[in-house]
């Protein structure tokens, strides 16, 4: 519409309706803020850059998580996964914050944490069926849709997703 037209207000307004949405998506993917700030960036640029493509055959957000997925495979194509020394360090910090955080602060982290790592132990495929499902709303047929694979794939997917974080529960 008029972003598309090169609107600067309308474009304004796009990023405000869904800097969270990507920025949930990357955190999801990456499991860090500071690199899913980055992504988010790098994605709402490609969006600007990419408006004249959207058609609007599918919901924008569709078209706008196809564009983050192609930003987070890229990324993770120039950089390796964070190494456990990082991931130990992380825990460091962690822990030190806490000492100065108040307790409401400290069940927070600690749940946004079990909840993240609920995410991450699962597969790949499962973690973005799951997140797309039952964190964004999609259907199995946009999912279907999204990905690339059939419907029968995505409800697999995500019963055997839905049933890892259950029994980790």
């Amino acid at each position: 519409g008029r972003a598309a037209a090169g609107g600067h207000d309308a474009f304004r307004q796009l990023v405000r309706r869904y800097h969270s949405t990507v920025f949930r998506w990357a955190a999801i993917s990456l499991g860090d803020r500071d690199e899913a700030e980055d992504i988010t960036q790098v994605v709402l640029i490609k969006m600007h850059a990419s408006l004249g493509s959207y058609r609007g055959g599918a919901r924008f957000t569709t078209w706008l998580y196809r564009i983050t997925g192609n930003v987070l495979f890229e990324a993770a194509r120039r950089t390796e996964r964070r190494s456990m020394l990082l991931a130990a360090e992380g825990e460091h910090k962690d822990e030190a914050l806490d000492a100065e955080d108040g307790e409401d602060t400290i069940d927070s982290r600690r749940l946004s944490g079990l909840v993240r790592g609920y995410l991450e132990a699962l597969p790949p495929r499962q973690r973005e069926v799951f997140m797309l499902a039952d964190l964004e709303g999609f259907t199995p047929a946009e999912i279907s849709e999204l990905l690339g694979v059939e419907q029968v794939t995505v409800r697999t997917n995500l019963l055997k997703a839905r049933r890892a974080i259950r029994s980790r529960m």
